[in-house]
C-alpha cells in the first residue's frame, strides 16, 4: 500500500467559517499531520495521569464533568473527520450541524472510565490520521457545506487539531490545577 503526505498548511481565513478560527489560531505551525500525532500522545499522558477522583468532575455547576469533555472530544472529532471524508469524495451533500450540548448527555461517558473514554479517542485520533494521511493529490482543497457554510478538507483538519488544543487548555487550567 502507497501512502501520500498530503500537504496540509495553514489555510487562509477565506477556507473556512469565521468562528472555527478562534480553533485553528491556536494551532501553531508545523507539520499538522506530525501535530496530530504528537496531540494525541500528549493527551494520553494527560489524562493517564488523572486521578481517579477528578474523572467526574465538573469545575462549576452546568458544566460537563472531565469523563463529559472527553466524549464530546471524540463526538465532535468524528463529525469533523466524517465531513472531511465526505468532501474529500467530492460529495456535496449539504450536511447539518450537531448540538454538542444536546450529544454529551447521551453520550454514556458518565458511566464509563476515563481510561475507556481516552481509549476510544485514541482510536477516533489514528482513524482521522489514516483519512487524512491516505488523501488524493488535491483532495485537502475540496469543500462542502456543513451546517449552512462552506468549509474544505485541509481547514476541518486544522479546526480537529485546534479543538483539541483548546480543551486540552480547559481541562489543564479548571480540571486539574
Amino acid at each position: 500500500m502507497t501512502t501520500t503526505t498530503t500537504p496540509f498548511g495553514r489555510p487562509d481565513q477565506s477556507e473556512y467559517p469565521p468562528y472555527f478560527g478562534r480553533y485553528i489560531d491556536q494551532v501553531p505551525e508545523g507539520d499538522l499531520l506530525k501535530r496530530l500525532e504528537d496531540q494525541n500522545r500528549e493527551t494520553m499522558r494527560v489524562l493517564g495521569a488523572v486521578p481517579e477522583a477528578r474523572e467526574d468532575f465538573a469545575y462549576a455547576p452546568g458544566k460537563w464533568t472531565l469523563k463529559e469533555v472527553i466524549g464530546h472530544l471524540t463526538d465532535a472529532e468524528r463529525v469533523f473527520s466524517y465531513r472531511a471524508m465526505r468532501f474529500a469524495r467530492g460529495d456535496q451533500t449539504p450536511l447539518p450541524g450537531f448540538e454538542q450540548n444536546d450529544w454529551v448527555p447521551e453520550s454514556g461517558a458518565a458511566g464509563r472510565s476515563l481510561a475507556d473514554l481516552a481509549a476510544e479517542y485514541a482510536d477516533v485520533r489514528r482513524a482521522t490520521l489514516d483519512l487524512l494521511r491516505h488523501l488524493p493529490p488535491g483532495a485537502e482543497f475540496r469543500k462542502g457545506v456543513a451546517s449552512g457554510k462552506e468549509v474544505n478538507v485541509r481547514s476541518l483538519a486544522w479546526i480537529i487539531a485546534g479543538h483539541e488544543v483548546h480543551h486540552l487548555k480547559i481541562i489543564r487550567e479548571k480540571y486539574l490545577s
